[in-house]
């Protein structure tokens, strides 16, 4: 079998969420398979280390422009050219016109949500913006098009189910994300000097993985931690990854406490391997999102055995697992009392870790990548039915 997957931005240096699934999937993938033959399409960057040639995974760097043109023209072209009999893509989005089956991964469709949407417009950058008006054009199409459309969570399974009218299990599916093994407690004090050192971290600190997407509550974070500094004698500060100072400031008006900023490290953009360093040292991991399809940060801060502040709505009840300390993320108080109880009760704090360090144990990208050969070998399967009949 001749397998296409989507990668295009798993060579670019900053990689995020869903660079890093279909990352994890093809070195999974080659780890397990030895038999199919794979065509990794991705488009050109620095960071080409990430993954290499093995003699059953074939490297095709495609450049095909910006990506809607890459997606619709040059992936589908190269998928034929190189005769593949499935096309995995990995981002959300797919190619319209091909004959070749395909399986999609639609890790969510916050952007189709039309209240996301209208918030979206006010408060996103343009980036973003442009992007999920792409998506909100192709994804019902894409939904139609593809075989199998797989999604990452069984609350996300539902929310795609409903709003496209997908009763049919057959066409969809869910398989869970994992978290990588290099996340695990950080003990080493040299590593722990070097990242501190690097980042400027100091010495007590909660950590956020705030951008400017509207879901990741940054907002509401920011005030909780203000509230929390007010109510208590604490010397903590809040790092923060690669985030925008001017739009910070912006926050810190509107919740009325722009000295603020004061307390806030910013580490500009942080290694993916520096990371189990950065939670490993921290008090607590704030993931108090609006609306997420999984959390894969989540799992990694339980996987360093560090406490979690999470939220009761859409994935991060199922994936947290009971193992986190649950919130409603539109009311910033209750972060800021989540705080100060894990703070003030060392006894529930270890409980939590505890907790959350054996939740983190059930997820595994291997065991991702073994449910996608699965799937597959059974798409294959039934394709070829199809066609000797």
């Amino acid at each position: 079998m001749k397998i296409g997957i989507e990668g295009q931005r798993i060579f670019r240096k900053k990689k995020h969420g869903m660079d890093m699934v279909a990352l994890e999937l093809i070195k999974n993938l080659q780890i397990i398979d030895q038999k199919n033959e794979y065509f990794i399409f991705v488009k050109p960057d620095e960071g080409n280390s990430v993954i290499k040639e093995t003699s059953n995974f074939k490297i095709i760097e495609l450049d095909g422009g910006p990506y809607p043109t890459w997606e619709q023209i040059a992936l589908p072209k190269a998928a034929k050219k190189y005769g593949c009999d499935l096309l995995h893509c990995t981002s959300n989005t797919a190619p319209f016109f091909t004959d070749i089956p395909l399986i999609t991964i639609l890790h969510d469709i916050i952007y189709m949500e039309s209240s996301y949407f209208t918030i979206l417009n006010s408060s996103a950058s343009t980036y973003q913006k442009f992007g999920n008006i792409y998506r909100k054009l192709i994804v019902p199409h894409v939904v139609k098009k593809s075989k199998k459309v797989i999604t990452v969570s069984n609350f996300e399974k539902n929310r795609i189910s409903e709003f496209f009218g997908l009763k049919d299990d057959h066409k969809l599916g869910a398989i869970y994300n994992g978290v990588s093994e290099h996340f695990k407690p950080v003990s080493n004090t040299e590593e722990i000097k070097r990242v501190k050192e690097k980042y400027n971290l100091p010495e007590k600190y909660f950590f956020f993985l705030g951008n400017t997407d509207p879901k990741k509550n940054t907002k509401g974070v920011l005030k909780a931690f203000s509230d929390y500094l007010k109510q208590t004698d604490s010397n903590h500060k809040l790092v923060m990854l690669d985030y925008d100072t001017i739009e910070l400031n912006k926050l810190l008006i509107e919740i009325n406490d722009p000295k603020l900023i004061d307390q806030i490290i910013l580490t500009g953009y942080v290694v993916n391997t520096d990371l189990p360093a950065i939670y490993s040292q921290c008090d607590v991991f704030l993931y108090p999102s609006l609306r997420e399809s999984f959390g894969i940060p989540m799992l990694e801060a339980m996987s360093c055995n560090v406490p979690v502040i999470t939220s009761n709505t859409s994935s991060m009840p199922e994936v947290s697992g009971g193992a986190a300390h649950i919130v409603n993320p539109f009311n910033p108080e209750e972060i800021t009392q989540g705080l100060i109880e894990i703070m003030n009760n060392e006894a529930y704090r270890k409980s939590l870790s505890h907790k959350g360090l054996e939740r983190s144990k059930q997820f595994s990208w291997l065991n991702m990548a073994k449910d996608y050969l699965k799937l597959y070998e059974l798409i294959h399967s039934e394709q070829s039915k199809k066609n000797n009949l």
